[in-house]
């Protein structure tokens, strides 16, 4: 499933009645390995408490559900974390555009509730839409794990998105119409797991049914399908070496895209990193005039003590 081959069957998937794509995306260390296996209720990726990541390449996975509907699962390595090569994340973003066949039915966005959603994340959030454009975010469904802790303290996804919410997770799930569901992936009760995966299905159904059954696609996969056509009758040797030309030319628009995307997101951390340095210096600034001003106060004070003091003994002497 992790090769990077280009498929002959990208004709035998049906946008309407047949399997729906789901993509996992995400930081590394958020669950979505785990979430994968919640969601096809089977130990398909490696999953481990690993800070450094498990998952090294797209991987595909699938599991039919009770109703008979196909799901393809999609998991990724953190591919927005921007701390791999461009050129891995060109090949690793093409490989799952060829997974996906027709296109992806629902990105699931994994979060974690252990940890707090950083200015990082919401970048990397930001980098899926620079890299696959706005239209991507109406596919997008955010998936928090960690639901046991949550339920050791006897809190709801509500109570964690309250009042505390950071504004731009707020963003995030405005954009996404507060598509949102809670995954406890070490839980054994079975009740539990088929109720936190039916919650998904049913968001990933309203994906479905908003964008009228079509899967989000763009130029990536025009070209890739466009490509997959033209080799679907040439010689086996031929067909490599255009293979090879295809996937490289695709790498290179992908990876043009992530280097405008990594540009622009350093480009921003370093004006907020300016803003923060100025907003401390005017807070130091104000600070230190305070202090002065305090100072000022003080000694204005003792002197007007003093002079009371030797008001005091003046009169007591006139008295006397």
């Amino acid at each position: 499933m992790g090769g990077s081959s280009i498929d002959d069957d990208w004709e035998l998937a049906s946008p309407s009645g047949g399997p729906r794509t789901l993509v996992l995306v995400g930081c590394t260390g958020n669950g979505k390995s785990a979430t994968g296996n919640s969601i096809l209720q089977k130990k398909a990726f490696v999953s481990d408490a690993n800070s450094a990541g498990v998952t090294r390449t797209c991987e595909m996975q699938r599991t039919v559900l009770y109703d008979g509907q196909i799901l393809n699962v999609i998991d990724t390595p953190g591919l927005f974390d921007f701390s791999a090569e461009t050129e891995f994340i060109g090949k690793e973003i093409v490989k799952c555009i060829n997974m996906a066949k027709d296109g992806i039915h629902a990105v699931l966005v994994v979060l974690s509730v252990r940890t707090r959603f950083s200015k990082e994340e919401a970048a990397a959030v930001n980098s899926l839409r620079t890299l696959f454009g706005n239209k991507i975010t109406d596919y997008m469904i955010i998936v928090f794990t960690g639901g046991d802790e949550l339920e050791f303290n006897e809190k709801t996804l509500e109570d964690y998105l309250g009042r505390d919410c950071p504004e731009p997770l707020r963003e995030l799930l405005n954009q996404c119409e507060n598509r949102a569901v809670l995954f406890n992936n070490r839980t054994t009760d079975r009740t539990k797991k088929d109720e936190q995966v039916q919650e998904l299905i049913s968001l990933v159904n309203l994906v479905v049914a908003k964008s009228g059954g079509k899967p989000y696609t763009d130029e990536l996969f025009v070209e890739m399908k466009k490509g997959a056509r033209m080799l679907h009758n040439q010689t086996e040797v031929s067909k490599q070496e255009n293979e090879e030309k295809l996937i490289k030319r695709l790498t290179e628009m992908v990876e043009l895209k992530v280097r405008e995307t990594t540009a622009r997101l350093e480009q921003q951390l370093a004006e907020e990193k300016a803003a923060r340095l100025i907003a401390q210096k005017m807070a130091q600034t104000a600070q230190m005039k305070s202090s002065d001003e305090i100072l000022k106060l003080r000694e204005s004070l003792e002197r007007a003590e003093r002079e009371l003091r030797d008001q005091a003994g003046k009169a007591k002497c006139v008295i006397l």
